[in-house]
């Protein structure tokens, strides 16, 4: 077994879940140019990110087992893989919670301007001042507000749960087209869920449909006191035009875990933008919670186990 890119699950206390299991080495990181070399007389492969392609496959004819640690495959050539009689196995449900709670983090962090505050108080000024409270910037209550949400898997389930909580009313866009009845929410066209929205939150995955489902055209049907979140894929909403969006106040702010390239690009439009206490990027962290790498190596472990009935 070799994993290729052990680094980007961090570090776990239970990687001897996997490691036990056989012959295994393990690198932080694999240059393309080094894919051959280190798969090569391996029967199982773990990824995350590393891609494995055709031409890999065809240069390794010894694997047989590739292990994802993340829920998507768009790193393996699924087609091929099936073609050779290669098994891909991916790991689904493992990070719900640790995306559910980043989403929440996220939005109060941007709903109650919680980066002034903070500085606020600890620049001294609070110190200095002859109020008790300071209330510069406003913020408004969940309650009896619109809460939108672009895909309603098992994540968006979760979120219009726990929105739900806060005596929000929930609407939801499926972007695959079946999940339009019995999620106990009601569904609505893209449009009139962008219109009555206080908040967007975006749970879907990258394809064909989503790729740019909120262009500068979407954005502008927002409210100006909206929050839009995007916990989903980079590549959903046009960076550019979100850009905009948060300047000139279509929109009241932004929250982004995913962004269409991965690290953020020198040149991104979101590192230009003026108002920066209205935009909220973390890099790509909502999945890994401690438990979540937790499940995901024992997941991974188990479908080892499965496949060789260990």
């Amino acid at each position: 077994m070799v994993f290729l890119d052990a680094a980007t699950v961090g570090n776990v206390s239970n990687m001897a879940e996997i490691s036990s299991l056989g012959d295994y080495v393990s690198y932080e990181s694999t240059d393309p140019a080094l894919r051959v070399e280190r798969i090569r007389r391996h029967n199982v492969v773990i990824t995350n990110k590393a891609v494995i392609d055709h031409d890999i496959m065809e240069a390794c004819p010894e694997l047989e087992l590739i292990c994802v640690t993340a829920t998507g495959m768009n790193n393996v050539d699924l087609d091929c893989a099936a073609q050779k009689g290669i098994t891909v196995k991916n790991v689904a449900g493992y990070s719900t919670e640790s995306v559910v709670q980043c989403t929440f983090a996220m939005l109060f962090y941007l709903l109650h301007s919680s980066r002034y505050y903070d500085d606020f108080v600890k620049s001294g000024q609070y110190s200095a001042s002859h109020m008790f409270t300071h209330i510069s910037r406003e913020f408004w209550e969940l309650n009896d507000k619109n809460f939108g949400i672009i895909g309603m898997g098992t994540i968006g389930r979760r979120v219009a749960d726990v929105a739900s909580a806060f005596g929000v009313k929930v609407f939801y866009y499926s972007t695959s087209g079946n999940n339009l009845k019995g999620k106990g929410y009601q569904h609505l066209p893209l449009e009139e869920l962008l219109c009555r929205a206080d908040v967007v939150s975006i749970h879907c995955p990258l394809n064909n449909r989503t790729r740019n489902l909120l262009t500068e055209e979407k954005l502008r049907l927002m409210k100006p006191s909206a929050y839009l979140l995007n916990m989903g894929r980079g590549g959903i909403v046009e960076e550019s035009a979100l850009a905009r969006a948060i300047d000139e106040s279509w929109i009241a702010g932004a929250g982004l875990d995913v962004l269409t390239s991965e690290p953020i690009a020198h040149n991104s439009p979101l590192l230009k933008v003026r108002r920066k206490e209205r935009l909220f990027i973390t890099p790509h962290i909502a999945w890994a919670s401690k438990e979540a790498r937790h499940r995901l190596i024992t997941r991974t472990a188990e479908n080892i186990k499965n496949y060789f009935h260990l």
